[in-house]
């Protein structure tokens, strides 16, 4: 069981800071065998970069700190250090008021994915297709689960950038968790801020994953892209590519 991976954050074409952050760890992180987190912060005056910053770094430590075994408990206690970390910082200085991040984290061990998110930053994994594992916590993707609106029609809505989750927001963050547990050798994950999906389509980015080109070429291949087409927020990709051992 191994993990290689490569990521790349980007600031785009139209923001004046990056308030993405990203974290990559191939090896043990405590408990865990491996660790992949991208947030996407939001807050004026630098408070979206001090969120997604100290969510991770808070997760990071919290993890490299557990005495727990199980990933999904680990991920989710982390999580929640996070929040009162985001939280606390925003409570005590009134230029922080409002500030939250995104989080998609992932760790691989053996046959199983474990993944847990808030907000809209994606994890796909591209096996024999590319399936997007996450859902958004989104106003369009709740319209889509009522039926109001066309996935299609969702790219373009207006209110697209409004999340319904995010971390440091109120007093207990509500994260969702998956175990994806039919990994194959080859399969690739894909971990993204908004800045990368509002941009490229699924197939798009599945289409690029396919290539035959280093993981660096494919991200660095992504980013052009959404820059290309505008780079209206920040961009960061991880691709990791999950390797089994046949027992």
């Amino acid at each position: 069981m191994s993990v290689t991976s490569y990521s790349l954050t980007d600031i785009g074409r139209q923001r004046q800071l990056n308030q993405d952050y990203v974290f990559t760890s191939e090896v043990a992180v405590g408990p865990l065998p491996n660790l992949f987190i991208v947030a996407d912060g939001m807050g004026g005056h630098k408070a979206g970069e001090f969120a997604s910053k100290s969510a991770v770094e808070t997760i990071v430590n919290e993890v490299n700190r557990s005495k727990e075994k199980n990933a999904v408990k680990v991920l989710g206690k982390a999580i929640q250090k996070a929040n009162e970390k985001v939280r606390q910082k925003a409570s005590m200085d009134e230029n922080y008021q409002g500030m939250g991040t995104t989080l998609v984290l992932a760790s691989y061990s053996g046959h199983t994915l474990c993944v847990a998110n808030v907000g809209d930053s994606r994890l796909y994994l591209i096996s024999d297709k590319i399936r997007q594992i996450t859902t958004d916590h989104s106003l369009v993707e709740e319209m889509i689960r009522m039926g109001g609106l066309d996935r299609e029609k969702a790219r373009s809505h207006p209110d697209k950038n409004i999340i319904t989750r995010a971390v440091g927001v109120v007093d207990e963050v509500d994260a969702d968790f998956f175990e994806v547990d039919d990994i194959k050798t080859g399969d690739i994950v894909l971990m993204c801020s908004d800045g990368l999906s509002n941009m490229i389509s699924d197939a798009e980015l599945e289409e690029i994953v396919r290539e035959e080109t280093s993981l660096e070429d494919r991200a660095k291949k992504m980013i052009a892209l959404a820059n290309q087409r505008g780079g209206k927020d920040n961009i960061t990709v991880i691709l990791a590519r999950l390797e089994v051992n046949e027992e």
